[in-house]
């Protein structure tokens, strides 16, 4: 067991190495394979023993091996992160290519996260990809099916709260600058359209159905609302364009939590309701 588990991490983590790459890249809209892994501050050409993970990071001291620029802290962690992610999902479930694909999953939420935290974006390519795999993951061919059956749920469910969320926050801008029309104003919109919510949270919540299925994905929001709470209170007197608080982070980081948990959360619920 220890030894399979001991494979898993490394997986993980070598993953985690090529998605430092991914997370850094898209938000530039460059390509993830080409050129080859380089230092951003002297464009020196990386050795192979260079991008070993977390050993890499460990043994030159986080500092480039040509210039001894600062090699961020993001790569061990991601590095760490996913292998962690893969170590705990076959402790839970063992090793089989269902669990492959959900750890997947996970890995691209995990790039999401970083990404929408870094840059406030959450590209359509990796947001797919984490639904794919959130789908593959099925014990079954019916379980298959059910995974896409849920996603669609949370899909069309979240188009809908954002079409209604959307047009009552409007409604309101609107009701409000009406208060301020003058002659010249009266013929312009003098109010913004606002959005509720993005495309890229839409299609994590089909993520977190086809991964949790309709109970769970529901204690995920709820539980992903109660973490990023305290954050959008601390940064309540900040100015406007640091209230922008990333959700995905939250959404992420409750899917995985109620994934790992599913047995207890669904006992609980049953027990009540």
């Amino acid at each position: 067991m220890i030894e399979q588990l001991l494979i898993a991490f490394v997986f993980g983590a070598v993953i985690g190495s090529f998605l430092n790459v991914v997370i850094l890249r898209i938000p530039k809209d460059e390509s993830i394979l080409f050129p080859a892994s380089h230092c951003f501050a002297c464009q020196s050409k990386l050795k192979p023993w260079h991008n070993i993970p977390l050993l890499s990071w460990i043994f030159l001291r986080g500092q480039c091996s040509f210039c001894h620029s600062k090699i961020s802290l993001q790569y061990p962690l991601v590095e760490l992160s996913s292998g962690l992610i893969f170590v705990v999902l076959a402790l839970k479930f063992g090793i089989s290519l269902p669990v492959f694909f959900i750890a997947l999953s996970f890995l691209m939420l995990l790039a999401l996260s970083l990404i929408d935290f870094k840059y406030k974006m959450v590209p359509d390519s990796l947001n797919l990809l984490a639904l794919v795999f959130a789908i593959l993951g099925a014990w079954s061919l019916g379980g298959l099916f059910a995974n896409f059956h849920h996603a669609l749920i949370f899909a069309g469910g979240f188009t809908l709260l954002r079409f209604a969320l959307s047009y009552i926050l409007t409604a309101s801008a609107h009701n409000e600058a009406k208060k301020n029309v003058t002659s010249w104003s009266k013929n312009y919109h003098t109010y913004p359209f606002i959005e509720a919510l993005g495309e890229g949270d839409i299609m994590v919540a089909a993520t977190m159905g086809a991964l949790l299925g309709i109970p769970l994905t529901l204690v995920a929001i709820f539980l992903s609302a109660v973490l990023a709470l305290p954050v959008m209170l601390f940064l309540k007197g900040s100015s406007k364009e640091d209230k922008t608080v990333p959700f995905v982070p939250f959404l992420a980081l409750s899917t995985f939590l109620v994934y790992l948990f599913d047995s207890p959360i669904l006992s609980y619920i049953e027990a009540n309701y």
